[in-house]
């Protein structure tokens, strides 16, 4: 299917979906029916294209072009995809969270009628990062939403854990598959003219997320961060590089985050100072600056959150490579025929299974779960690794 949706990666059952209710949509909220409403739920794994597949549809339902609604030509569909739309509003949360404050700023964008297109529409990413509070006024608004506006929700799955039971009953769910190889494959040598070889050996490695992928093939840090990680297995069976290198990862990754963020912190600082009358010499100016402490507080206190994540997530990515090549040797000491996570790292999870018995090995995979999940609760990322690294040698070293 031509159009917006093009850029959904192996998702043809979630594209018909879709394009049928916005079709209906095109009559109005009355006329659509049971294929409209105004709540939507978008999971799937990391790289399905959860986000991707909301902001098609939100091109979709504000299309003004000829034939089926995402043409991707029209003035609607180039702004919703520029994110440039009067009418769409997309909500990615930087930090840790999103907070009810934040929510209801949100919420009262979305009583308002429409400016330019037929719908408000509103894309939450990452929903499973509402605070409590935040769902609640989230789902306020949900339960009687206003006649002409649609929320998208974007989040892991359906667990409680990720989207609250009430809200996720409020929503028409939408899930996404991990796209095959072959698929992802072909869009790297389509959008990013990649050689055959270089598309498919990125597509194998990437765990079915395409983002990952074209990094992969096209990112030499990537690539280096991706064998770091992979690392920490050979590491761990060694008391010498046990702890070392897991630190070595852990330090990196924060320096990483620390000067990404930088350039983003100055310029931001720097705006909302002279929003609020830096430089000035009108009357009045001084005292406006003297008074905003507060302001650029709240502003700090947001840049700590979203560096704090940006090592968070890093760090994550190593632990999901890691944990696919444990599953990998578990695998093959099994004698089972599934497809390696890491078949670039054949050699490797052949010594690993030889090594570790089945038992070890799932135990090891458990260890860096539960390393994950520690992170999750706040535990210092030099403690809960170097925790790890301690179980992984137990069982391996």
């Amino acid at each position: 299917m031509a159009g917006v949706f093009d850029r959904l990666v192996g998702q043809h059952d979630v594209e018909v979906e879709l394009i049928a209710a916005a079709t209906a949509a095109r009559g109005g909220a009355e006329a659509a029916g049971s294929l409209m409403t105004h709540s939507w739920l978008f999971t799937g794994p990391p790289g399905s294209g959860r986000s991707v597949g909301a902001l098609c549809f939100a091109a979709a339902l504000q299309c003004t072009g000829e034939g089926g609604p995402g043409c991707g030509r029209c003035h609607a569909c180039t702004t919703v995809l520029a994110g440039t739309h009067g009418d769409v509003r997309r909500v990615i949360p930087e930090g840790l969270s999103i907070s009810v404050k934040e929510m209801r700023e949100i919420v009262q964008t979305a009583a308002r009628r429409p400016s330019t297109g037929r719908w408000q529409v509103m894309i939450i990413e990452d929903a499973d990062r509402l605070t409590e509070g935040a769902a609640n006024a989230l789902l306020k608004v949900v339960e009687e939403p206003p006649e002409r506006t649609v929320f998208l929700l974007c989040a892991p799955s359906v667990d409680p854990e990720d989207i609250s039971v009430t809200l996720r009953s409020r929503c028409r769910h939408v899930g996404l598959v991990t796209p095959s190889v072959e698929s992802i494959a072909a869009v790297l040598r389509e959008t990013d003219g990649l050689d055959e070889q270089t598309a498919l050996g990125a597509a194998r490695i990437s765990g079915g997320h395409v983002g990952r992928a074209r990094r992969l093939a096209t990112d030499e840090a990537a690539r280096r961060r991706r064998d770091q990680g992979l690392a920490l297995a050979s590491a761990a069976t060694r008391w010498s590089t046990r702890f070392s290198v897991a630190e070595e990862l852990v330090r990196e990754l924060e320096v990483e985050a620390k000067e990404l963020n930088a350039e983003i912190n100055e310029r931001e600082t720097e705006e909302l100072r002279t929003a609020l009358g830096a430089g000035g010499t009108g009357k009045g100016a001084a005292g406006a600056l003297r008074g905003s402490a507060g302001v650029l507080k709240d502003l700090e206190r947001r840049q700590k959150s979203r560096e704090t994540r940006m090592k968070r997530d890093g760090l994550d990515r190593a632990l999901i490579d890691l944990a696919g090549l444990y599953r990998d040797a578990l695998a093959t000491a099994l004698g089972s025929t599934a497809t390696l996570n890491h078949p670039d790292r054949a050699e490797q999870i052949g010594k690993m299974a030889n090594i570790g018995s089945p038992a070890a090995l799932l135990r090891c995979v458990e260890a860096v779960l539960d390393c994950r999940e520690a992170l999750d609760t706040n535990v210092k990322p030099q403690f809960a690794v170097a925790a790890m690294m301690a179980r992984l040698g137990a069982e391996l070293g």
